[in-house]
């Protein structure tokens, strides 16, 4: 980690910084190990299955076809769960991805329930975010696949959304990098100023929601990677050689446009990489040394061939000629400060919820 990635880097007399002593901090209520994580999960797995009793299903998770995701999809049939998948298709799946999503619910056993975007108004919001010039452009896809997961309960009935999230190997949190997940108030105004086409369909949700889903609807989220001994390279392991996955050769290049925006868009416009977290908290989780991550760093993001058939890709895609694309990453950097946002409530609830993570109050 730098300062010109993170301006409030804090490092201290010790050599570790803010980010480190934060991933030191929250671990143990967050990640549960061995054999105490087992116990709890029986805990977790025997109450979702009573919940579940006489319905199609039990839990809902949610797949991208990616390696985190389709780990949850192999724990949960092995754990004697009845999962429905639901995916979010935003116009980007790579070849890859479909044929992994497919193929592996398949050999599982699992039904897929599919929500394809409405094309015109998720190109908009795309657009939007890359006008707004800040380095959220991911945000759009992750707001609208936590909506339809919530969705996804009420409709199937079901009290459980399984997370393939998991603390040990993603652990950082930046504002600086990527803000805006579940705040509607920044996405919605981010789309009002830049935006021309009307969100009437896009998956959304407000704060207030929030209450709705877990205080009415008794909806809970369950971070079932944060209750094994995860390690990624096994789990790659183990879901290539049980249901046939096959690697990206990279984190999220599942999605075409994941697959550039963090390997082109951040690091040459916003000098962020990616990386730099993703590789940190491997080495924080004891799964990856410092040198192999800096020997890793020291390659470009991906293949810059593939980097350049991508640009042209996704410039036609989004209607983009080369001087408006180029246009866009010469223009002033941004933040999500500079327009409309619910930051300050939004840091108010995840305080609250570390804090009732903390005291045992809250599992997800």
């Amino acid at each position: 980690m730098t300062a010109r990635a993170d301006p409030a880097l804090e490092v201290d007399g010790r050599g570790l910084c803010n980010h480190c002593r934060r991933y030191d901090r929250l671990l143990p209520a967050r990640v549960l190990e061995g054999e105490r994580g087992r116990i709890e999960l029986e805990k977790r797995v025997a109450a979702i299955k009573r919940a579940g009793r006489g319905r199609d299903y039990d839990c809902v998770i949610g797949v991208s076809g990616g390696a985190d995701s389709t780990y949850v999809a192999y724990l949960t049939k092995e754990l004697g769960l009845r999962p429905v998948a639901v995916h979010f298709d935003n116009g980007w799946n790579s070849a890859l991805a479909v044929s992994n999503i497919h193929g592996v619910l398949e050999r599982l056993g699992i039904d897929l329930d599919t929500c394809v975007v409405d094309w015109p108004e998720f190109r908009d919001l795309q657009l939007a975010f890359l006008r707004a010039s800040t380095p959220d452009g991911e945000v759009p896809t992750d707001h609208a696949i936590q909506a339809l997961l919530w969705r996804s309960a009420a409709k199937f009935e079901v009290k459980t959304v399984i997370s393939g999230m998991n603390f040990r190997t993603e652990a950082l949190s930046l504002p600086a990098w990527s803000y805006g997940h579940s705040d509607w108030r920044y996405i919605k105004g981010v789309h009002t100023r830049f935006g021309t086409v009307p969100l009437r369909t896009y998956p959304h949700y407000r704060l207030e929601y929030l209450l709705y889903v877990n205080a009415i609807r008794r909806i809970r989220s369950l971070s079932i990677l944060n209750y094994v001994d995860y390690d990624k390279a096994d789990a790659a392991h183990i879901i290539a050689d049980k249901v046939g996955w096959k690697d990206y050769g990279g984190k999220h290049h599942e999605s075409i446009y994941t697959r550039f925006f963090q390997g082109y868009i951040l690091p040459r416009k916003f000098h962020i990489d990616k990386r730099v977290g993703q590789l940190s908290d491997l080495i924080n989780s004891g799964q990856l040394s410092r040198p192999a991550a800096l020997a890793e760093l020291s390659l470009p993001p991906y293949d810059p061939k593939l980097q350049e058939t991508d640009r042209v890709y996704v410039g036609k895609k989004l209607g983009l000629t080369r001087h408006q694309f180029d246009a866009m990453m010469a223009a002033p950097i941004k933040s999500f400060h500079d327009y409309d946002n619910s930051y300050r409530r939004v840091q108010v609830l995840r305080r609250t919820v570390d804090s009732l993570r903390g005291r045992g109050l809250y599992d997800a």
